[in-house]
């Protein structure tokens, strides 16, 4: 068994459960995951922020749900800002890495000094969780408000899910003596869980709010207050690391909440796009709008948001009309035509 101390935190999430009271919750520390993300794209400094606070809490749910395959996080507004999306794919495999992706899209010249959240503007944060082919997707959505992304996935949680949740966040760009500047991030997610279902709950309900505030009554009220009070002290030098490891921070913030630690998850940059996806997302056009996509070099091109990745096709080989494989050798009559 590895020692808890010769743990690499670095890019890990670490699940624990305050065995005082009803409430788990988790640590995440990223460092070149999120450095990776940030790196690839030239982000103004505001965009930067905001895709750094939607990486952590994407890494903070994705191992609260049971994944197989795919959670996203998704914010659209009308703002300077106008998408930013992170998705978290779950391990492939007993030890084996999540992975983690996000990016952005924005109106440079709406920039301002103002905060992140506020150039995103009116709009809304949704939630969606894949579980792969044969599955139907869920999607909640929630608006965008309260001055955070961590407040609106709070929100999001008390809604649909009826479960009191709050994020602590920290992130920036650090550098040790003699190295270059890079982005270090981290975070602490607290949920709290009813002892049993409330009767008549209803995902998605109008009355969400009210019955997540339900669940907290006496000594349960008091627990989730004492231990959000005890997350307030943090300092984001804490949060971020590396000189204060998570199990340090966690007897540290709740040392008398008898905080206990499960196995961390490793997170590793990760993308799921290759030419067959694109092919594939291209497949519902005809010719004719294949012939619009065509560049004057003859080939039809893509560029993979979040990891940059080049592509490039020949146009006959496109959408439901292709008359030539993807190594440029002819289609049967009957197969170009489908």
């Amino acid at each position: 068994m590895t020692s808890i101390n010769q743990i690499a935190w670095d890019d890990t999430v670490l699940p624990f459960q305050l065995d005082r009271s009803s409430i788990r919750g988790r640590v995440v520390r990223l460092d070149g995951v999120l450095d990776h993300i940030l790196t690839r794209h030239d982000y103004p400094a505001p965009v930067a922020a905001a895709v750094a606070e939607l990486a952590l809490l994407t890494a903070l749910i994705g191992p609260t749900i049971k994944l197989r395959w795919k959670l996203s996080l998704q914010v659209r507004g009308k703002g300077a800002i106008r998408t930013i999306a992170a998705d978290y794919y779950a391990p492939e495999s007993e030890n084996a890495p999540a992975r983690i992706r996000g990016w952005a899209s924005f109106d440079e010249d709406r920039l301002t000094d103002a905060p992140h959240f506020d150039q995103i503007g009116e709009g809304y944060f949704a939630i969606l969780i894949d579980q792969g082919s044969g599955t139907t997707p869920y999607q909640g959505i929630t608006p965008l408000a309260g001055g955070s992304l961590s407040t609106c996935a709070g929100t999001y949680f008390a809604q649909s899910e009826q479960l009191p949740t709050s994020f602590t966040l920290s992130y920036g760009q650090s550098a040790a003596p003699g190295q270059e500047t890079s982005w270090r991030a981290g975070g602490i997610m607290l949920q709290t869980l009813p002892a049993q279902p409330m009767p008549g709950d209803s995902e998605g309900s109008a009355d969400g709010l009210i019955q997540a505030a339900d669940i907290l009554q006496g000594a349960e009220s008091e627990d989730w207050n004492r231990a959000n009070h005890l997350l307030s002290t943090v300092e984001e030098l804490e949060l971020i690391g590396p000189s204060v490891s998570p199990t340090d921070l966690l007897v540290r913030l709740f040392h008398e909440e008898t905080p206990r630690v499960f196995d961390p998850q490793r997170v590793e940059f990760g993308c799921s796009c290759d030419s067959d996806r694109v092919r594939n997302t291209l497949s519902i056009y005809s010719q004719k709008d294949i012939g619009h996509m065509t560049t004057d070099e003859g080939i039809v091109t893509a560029d993979c948001q979040f990891c940059g990745a080049h592509y490039e096709f020949d146009p006959r080989s496109l959408g439901f009309e292709a008359t030539v494989d993807e190594d440029g050798k002819p289609l049967p009559q009957d197969e170009a035509a489908e």
